[in-house]
């Protein structure tokens, strides 16, 4: 899909061609698509094929046409997705008169850019609104896996399922995945803070600052949610295993005080000559003695606390 749009005092409108000052958003474009900005740019083969690994880490490069640049942004999943929040890589390419996004996938934060107030002629300055929405973006995921973990929480205190328990594993991915590429988008926002071209006007200054706060508070949420996912996986760990020792603790104890009786009865089967065995209350006698040891066991396991 290609979608191209210019800035009228600060708000976006789609065009059907490329203008001077335009911002061509290209998101899993087809090779028909891609041709079709050729003559605006030739986009070399690894740029493409960078951006179609899900893997691809930050990166800033600089070519005698472009400035390639790579970050990497967060992702929120349909629900039937193994995982529901991820990132993925997207390009961002300023040539003297066009900026170009390109994503092969569905971008969230492409998708909140489209509702801003932007001035497309200003690439330098939509660039760096691109990371700084995508730090704000990383930071509100972060705040929806918190809220999600807590509900979890509540769940695991009543009852342990599994699907609880894969749920905390599920999120810990998703934090992993964050917590990376926070870090390495950092490194990319260091780099640019070293390029003139980025801190040439105050406002760029600015807004790279801000991209810089919220990336780093974002790297920081990050850490401690994924400490505190780490505690109660661990914690979950322990319980399972506890409630499993009760568990074998008191069928252990069940199946002692039911071998008493089954003793007394085992010795009374024999075809042997017994106490009692002529006697009328042979079996009132006999069953009155299994109560009766069974009642002494379970006084014994009880003050042992095995009850």
């Amino acid at each position: 899909m290609i979608e191209i749009f210019k800035s009228f005092k600060g708000e976006l409108k789609l065009i059907k061609k490329p203008a001077r000052g335009c911002w061509i958003n290209l998101i899993c474009p087809t090779r028909k698509e891609l041709s079709k900005i050729s003559h605006i740019i030739e986009m070399p083969q690894d740029v493409i094929s960078s951006l179609k690994d899900m893997d691809e880490m930050p990166d800033m490069e600089r070519d005698e046409n472009f400035l390639f640049i790579i970050t990497r942004t967060p992702q929120k999943n349909s629900n039937n997705a193994e995982l529901e929040y991820s990132t993925i890589p997207l390009g961002i390419i300023l040539i003297d008169n066009y900026l170009i996004t390109l994503c092969f996938n569905d971008n969230d934060v492409i998708t909140q850019l489209k509702s801003r107030r932007l001035y497309t002629a200003k690439k330098i300055q939509t660039t760096l609104r691109i990371l700084l929405i995508s730090a704000k973006t990383y930071l509100s995921y972060l705040n929806m896996i918190n809220k999600k973990v807590h509900i979890i929480q509540e769940g695991l205190e009543k009852t342990m399922q599994n699907k609880d328990i894969l749920g905390l594993l599920n999120i810990q991915k998703s934090l992993v995945y964050f917590s990376t590429s926070l870090k390495s988008n950092q490194f990319l926002i260091e780099r640019l803070t070293k390029t003139n071209v980025f801190t040439q006007f105050e406002h760029d200054k600015e807004l790279l600052e801000d991209t810089t706060e919220e990336n780093k508070q974002a790297i920081e949420m990050a850490k401690i949610y994924s400490n505190i996912l780490s505690g109660m996986t661990d914690t979950s760990a322990s319980l399972i295993s506890n409630n499993l020792n009760t568990v074998m603790k008191l069928l252990t104890s069940i199946t002692l005080i039911l071998m008493l009786p089954t003793l007394v009865a085992s010795i009374y089967g024999m075809n042997i000559v017994l106490p009692f065995q002529n006697s009328p209350y042979a079996f009132p006698i006999t069953m009155v003695v299994s109560l009766a040891l069974s009642i002494i066991g379970v006084i014994i396991l009880w003050k042992k606390k095995l009850f």
